[in-house]
């Protein structure tokens, strides 16, 4: 199984992957179940989890009924227990979103929820991050996770995010990172896959962001909390919930008054 991951991963398309993940994963799911590990965000108990990665495999990385990975658990306890997404009435914009959340945060009568992708077959609006077709100062909330490595000019875009937020609004910006790295490694000259997936993990990466993402964020206009939320959570919980214990969840929030 981590062998077949590992290639289809690599091989097939993301935008075509997520047209057939999902069935195939919710029977393979069937044969995962047990006691040991549980997803957070469906509550469903397994044995193990799937292993994923297309670099380097991880193991108990992919809940496989959500397609959660080890990122999207925690940023689900993140809402959960540090915010009131699930209770106030917020206008949330989802770039590129992930089917773990897509069916719950619609389904959830407080959020006026939209999603955007240039190719993702499950957004309601097709769109390039650098120019989004919304107003300024429309959205509460902005979930863009795993997005800015993939962007030329990635200050570009996350100053586009902070335009359409309210002031006072606040967004979630995962990306692939090392820790420890200081400064983050990019180059947009390079064109050979090989070489990016080298450099970057990745071939249609443009850069690995290291220590100093945080300020990238600043640069661009943003006040930045670096949670560390999963050092909060008891480690046998942290385990069970197969987190990542070195992930840093950056929220980014528009200054009330934006200079």
């Amino acid at each position: 199984m981590k062998f077949i991951i590992s290639i289809v991963t690599r091989v097939i398309p993301r935008k075509y992957l997520h047209h057939i993940s999902h069935f195939f994963l919710r029977i393979v799911g069937l044969f995962y179940r047990g006691k040991r590990y549980e997803d957070p965000i469906t509550g469903i108990k397994y044995r193990k989890l799937l292993p994923y990665g297309r670099v380097q495999s991880r193991k108990n990385a992919l809940a496989p009924d959500s397609m959660a990975l080890e990122r999207h658990r925690l940023m689900w306890l993140y809402l959960k227990t540090k915010t009131n997404f699930f209770s106030a009435n917020l206008k949330l914009l989802h770039i590129a979103p992930e089917y773990c959340f897509i069916k719950r945060f619609k389904a959830m009568k407080n959020l006026d929820y939209t999603t955007a992708d240039l190719e993702s077959p499950w957004a309601d609006v097709k769109m390039d991050i650098n120019d989004m077709p919304f107003e300024d100062n429309s959205y509460d909330v902005v979930f863009c996770n795993h997005v800015l490595e993939h962007i030329p000019d990635d200050v570009h875009a996350m100053k586009e995010i902070l335009r359409v937020m309210k002031p006072g609004g606040w967004s979630i910006l995962q990306v692939p990172q090392d820790y420890e790295m200081e400064k983050t490694d990019e180059d947009v000259t390079i064109t050979d896959p090989k070489e990016r997936e080298r450099r970057f993990r990745q071939s249609d990466h443009f850069r690995l962001y290291g220590r100093d993402y945080a300020d990238r964020l600043k640069k661009a206009g943003f006040e930045v909390e670096e949670n560390h939320l999963v050092k909060e959570i008891a480690p046998e919980l942290a385990e069970r919930y197969a987190l990542p214990l070195t992930e840093v969840l950056y929220i980014a929030r528009k200054p009330v008054t934006n200079h």
